[in-house]
């Protein structure tokens, strides 16, 4: 193991806030999705999947540019998200155990799927030629790419909160998750508000696979592996926007400077292990809901 000097420390301290905006995109959608609708969705990886080969399939045949491609994915999956949840999910709520293996089962059927129509050989995404430079502040080097994935990480972080908390659909969101009969008597449709709030977990998921299909390759696997982050940061948040902000910095920036010091496989372990151990102290995470679900 090697020691951090100061300027290393600082280094990783900024590398650090890149892979929590990482953490954190790719958890928000599922954070949305089991705080407000109670479903533990298994297909998330493979929305944030679908959000890549969406901007694949824009770039490729419709030529469209990059940064179009990073709406344009939101509004596909979140339209592949309302046709699930009015085809399978919206039958299955108030029966997690159902809902945890039918979204499992969604999931493979979403990666098999990928893998007939596209192939399973990976695809690449083509950005802009400034998005595969570096920024260099003194003795601090970050990639642009990672400080525009940062930035929309904070736009949809600032969005998701405003939605929620500032306009109409927000205001009957909170209600139906602390009483969805109390808010059907102020004639509040919880289908509608569930369903609405599915697709838009779906298409953040969407919005994070853009991204992230320039970060690595594109493959109908890719989603695997994002979606075990996503739970971590949603289940040590306590399955809230506020806990998912605070976990995602946390891991981040603690798996930055466990990788400066040691290697990024026993960074991972490290914090593995640390999370493991902080929910066996605290199962409910940083920020447990202050209302129970009715």
């Amino acid at each position: 193991m090697g020691s951090l000097d100061l300027n290393s420390l600082i280094n990783a301290l900024v590398l650090g806030l890149s892979i929590a905006s990482i953490w954190l995109l790719a958890a928000i959608g599922l954070t949305i999705i089991y705080g407000v609708v109670g479903v533990i969705n298994m297909a998330h990886g493979e929305f944030i999947m679908l959000g890549a080969y969406s901007s694949y399939l824009l770039q490729s045949y419709f030529g469209l540019p990059f940064l179009l491609c990073i709406p344009a994915s939101f509004v596909v999956v979140a339209a592949i998200g309302l046709v699930i949840e009015r085809g399978l999910i919206r039958y299955l709520y108030n029966r997690p155990l159902d809902t945890l293996l039918a979204t499992w089962g969604v999931s493979i059927v979403l990666m098999q799927a990928v893998r007939l129509i596209f192939g399973s050989d990976p695809k690449y995404l083509a950005v802009p030629a400034l998005f595969s430079s570096n920024l260099q502040i003194g003795f601090i080097n970050l990639s642009v790419f990672r400080i525009v994935v940062m930035a929309v990480t904070a736009l949809v972080v600032a969005g998701t909160w405003f939605l929620f908390y500032r306009t109409r659909f927000g205001m009957q969101v909170r209600a139906v998750t602390q009483n969805k009969e109390m808010a059907a008597s102020f004639g509040i449709n919880a289908s509608r508000v569930y369903m609405l709030t599915f697709a838009l977990g779906a298409g953040l998921a969407g919005v994070a696979g853009s991204l992230f299909g320039v970060l690595n390759i594109v493959l109908p696997t890719m989603g695997t592996a994002y979606v075990v982050q996503a739970f971590l940061v949603v289940v040590t948040g306590g399955g809230t926007l506020l806990g998912s902000v605070f976990a995602g910095g946390l891991t981040g920036e603690l798996q930055s400077i466990f990788a400066a010091v040691t290697n990024d496989t026993f960074a991972r372990f490290l914090l593995f292990l640390l999370i493991v151990v902080f929910l066996w102290f605290r199962p409910q995470g940083l920020f447990a809901p202050r209302s129970v679900r009715r």
